[in-house]
């Protein structure tokens, strides 16, 4: 067995890698890998649990997120790094290895508001946000779910009207990352046309975040409520192609298939913690790594975590060939973090009562994955995207 580090991170992939699937990236995927990991090791693990305890976002961290080229990384041009999708999907996977708030930071800031401009904004509008927002000079926001309106955003109340050559926009949002520490929001709105999305500058009077309070779940991360009071906008601010919910959904769709990868890093690291407590922890004479039915649960966790991964993979790969389908990601979102919850819990009965404290991460990273497979469509969503992709009819109505 290779070496180990003190944390019970091999040196160079987790014993969980049964199959050897490190040999199925390039040399330039394992050095975005690498980078991220190395960022994770040295400014997230040592504090997480602080963080998470605390219930704090670490802001400090975005120049060094942004310094690697993670903010809108799958995005080319306007200062974006343009990395394929599954150098994407391998940072998604180091981050949530720290932390599901790290990785939300990266998706909401990335896959939803950068790509929201990027693929449906004005050219001026692309110019003015996407440079600051790959820098980290510019926090971005993703205003969809409501408080009435979560699974079904078609029933959305927030609208916005046209009034003297002024959007007008009233309404409320609910459960948005970011929303308090963010420069630029991205909010949907019925208009007479349909929904579209606009832009609106958090500055703007009528606009007001309030950080969601008392969360037993992704405590080192931003959620807010929001409300929109009377919120005046020029009618450039209106995303040219954001026409309909299905422009809302391409966003989402990428923050979907970053958080399939995000839970494989989950469920790794909630494994090498159990691994390495298991074989220097001893009871009845031997480490109880040695005992059959922890033997069982490290097996479990392991095929678990490489057949996700296996998942993930093969999802990354149609992406960067542009063979992806929607039903595909919902395969992946909600298979890979029901597998990684699983794990994490395994893992934490391998912990025994210390797996309760914040001294070790899969009970953390079981509470964070509660709400992974709420956001971004939950688990029944998926799973009726999938039953009509199986069957061919529609069961949400």
């Amino acid at each position: 067995m290779e070496s180990r580090q003190s944390d019970g991170r091999s040196d160079v992939a987790s014993a969980s890698d049964l199959l050897d699937l490190d040999s199925e990236f390039s040399g330039a995927e394992l050095a975005v890998r690498g980078s991220v990991r190395e960022l994770v090791d040295r400014r997230v693990r040592p504090h997480i649990a602080g963080w998470f305890e605390q219930a704090r976002f670490p802001v400090e961290l975005i120049p060094e997120l942004a310094a690697l080229g993670l903010l809108g990384m799958h995005l080319s041009g306007y200062g974006c790094a343009g990395r394929s999708a599954v150098e994407y999907g391998l940072a998604m996977q180091e981050l949530e290895a720290g932390d599901s708030g790290i990785r939300t930071f990266v998706s909401v800031q990335g896959s939803l508001a950068m790509t929201a401009i990027s693929r449906f904004g004005s050219e001026q509008q692309k110019a003015d946000w996407l440079p600051r927002m790959a820098g980290g000079e510019a926090i971005g926001c993703f205003g969809l779910t409501e408080p009435t309106a979560g699974s079904d955003p078609s029933s959305m109340l927030t609208t916005a009207r046209l009034q003297a050559g002024e959007w007008v926009l009233d309404g409320s949002k609910r459960w948005i990352g970011l929303a308090s520490i963010a420069d630029v929001a991205v909010i949907w709105a019925r208009t007479e046309e349909g929904i579209r999305g606009f832009l609106v500058p958090t500055a703007t009077p009528g606009f007001r975040a309030v950080p969601i309070p008392q969360k037993l779940s992704m405590r080192a991360s931003i959620q807010c409520d929001v409300t929109l009071s009377g919120v005046r906008l020029p009618e450039s601010a209106a995303l040219p192609q954001a026409i309909g919910l299905r422009a809302a959904f391409a966003c989402l769709n990428e923050a979907r298939y970053g958080i399939a990868w995000g839970a494989v890093g989950a469920a790794r690291d909630s494994f090498d913690q159990a691994l390495a407590v298991a074989l220097r922890r001893t009871q009845f004479g031997r480490p109880i790594a040695g005992f059959q039915l922890t033997q069982q649960k490290l097996v479990d966790m392991a095929l678990g975590i490489q057949k996700a991964h296996l998942v993930a993979l093969r999802i990354g790969r149609l992406k960067d060939a542009g063979r992806l389908e929607p039903h595909m990601i919902s395969f992946a979102k909600l298979d890979n973090t029901r597998v990684a919850i699983e794990v994490a819990r395994t893992a934490r009965t391998v912990l025994g009562g210390d797996g309760v404290t914040l001294e070790h991460s899969p009970l953390r990273h079981a509470s964070n994955l509660e709400s992974v497979r709420t956001y971004e469509g939950t688990d029944e969503v998926h799973t009726l995207v999938l039953g009509e992709r199986i069957t061919g009819l529609q069961a949400f109505r």
